[in-house]
């Protein structure tokens, strides 16, 4: 399986102040003041995100290697395709919650954060599962395979942010607001802390991140088990999450053939895990592999256009549309809030 991590502590410390670095210029100079992101500025930073891992996996070349460049490159294409499925169900929640376009950038990013942490916690303990139990091996290839078929099958299917388990358990025991405050995940009325319906959406972006990350660092290790290399890659595909969020969000009516790529792509790297005792895949076709059903999908989804109307996205600036309150049954909460927005 290889070595635990081609990196040495002084590359984590390293990596890890500089994430931070980019974090704080990003929030304290580049979006200090909320605005809505339009496409054009999104499309920068994307490109801005994507150069910067492609200059650190230059350096990953140089310090250790072709091979350990390519594994960095293909996790790394890997985890950014299948972030565009986590997009859309960021839209949908932002759409529920009718959260004003301004304050997109603000939960993405406090959400980005708590995905570090989440995804960094995810990598390391599954890096010493693989190298104490090998079968989980076979078992992460499996589950893959699975999802990618389910992926494959699955219909248009519906998210219902009101059904998160993480909403319903916050609505119980937490204070909340009625309104949004500005940027403020908390507010004070009448002398008493109230948590404000940006923190309970945060909330929900960050219990859906959690289904996410199940999905996404199994395919990982189908690439590679060095755990610098998968942190890394994994790391940068979440960096460049809120920026493409904003292009993806103009245009997600145009990537309706996408989920086909992104269940080949699983079902292809669960396989490889599979077979690799009989069949070694190597990186650079793997790499070819992969960025084909990529590409191919969202060729396919701008040739083949479908004949169902476009997703409705609220461009509702104001009030949020469901109830923001603590009764227990949400579902009878919930349908009056959508039966009066």
């Amino acid at each position: 399986m290889g070595h635990p991590s081609s990196g040495s502590p002084i590359f984590w410390a390293a990596f890890i102040t500089i994430v931070v670095a980019l974090l704080v210029v990003d929030l304290g100079i580049f979006h200090r003041r909320a605005h809505v992101v339009r496409i054009r500025e999104a499309a920068l930073g994307c490109a801005v995100w994507v150069s910067l891992a492609l200059a650190f996996d230059l350096w990953v070349a140089r310090e250790f290697g072709k091979d350990k460049a390519l594994e960095f490159l293909t996790g790394y294409v890997i985890e950014y395709a299948l972030s565009i499925d986590n997009i859309f169900v960021f839209i949908i929640i932002f759409s529920y919650f009718s959260v004003p376009h301004q304050l997109h950038h603000r939960v993405l990013f406090w959400g980005i954060l708590g995905a570090i942490v989440l995804r960094a916690t995810f990598i390391l303990a599954g890096t010493a599962i693989l190298h104490q139990f090998v079968w989980v091996f076979y078992v992460f290839g499996a589950f893959l395979v699975f999802t990618g078929v389910k992926l494959l099958l699955a219909k248009h299917e519906e998210v219902h942010p009101e059904r998160n388990p993480a909403l319903r358990l916050f609505r119980r025991f937490v204070p909340l607001h009625s309104d949004y405050d500005g940027q403020r995940f908390v507010t004070v009325q009448a002398g008493r802390r109230l948590a404000t319906p940006l923190l309970l959406v945060l909330v929900v972006v960050e219990a859906s991140d959690v289904l996410f990350a199940v999905d996404s660092i199994p395919a990982i290790f189908a690439i590679t088990t060095d755990s610098f290399i998968v942190f890394t890659s994994n790391i940068f595909a979440i960096l460049g999450l809120r920026a493409l969020y904003f292009v993806v969000s103009g245009m997600m009516n145009r990537f309706q053939h996408l989920k086909i790529g992104l269940g080949l792509v699983l079902a292809f790297v669960g396989g490889k895990m599979l077979v690799v005792d009989f069949v070694r895949v190597s990186i650079g076709i793997s790499l070819a592999i992969v960025g084909a059903l990529i590409v191919g999908s969202v060729v396919a989804s701008f040739v083949l256009r479908p004949d169902e109307p476009p997703i409705p996205v609220h461009e509702h600036e104001g009030h949020p549309a469901p109830p923001f309150t603590n009764e227990s049954d949400d579902s009878e909460e919930t349908k009056r809030g959508i039966e009066s927005d």
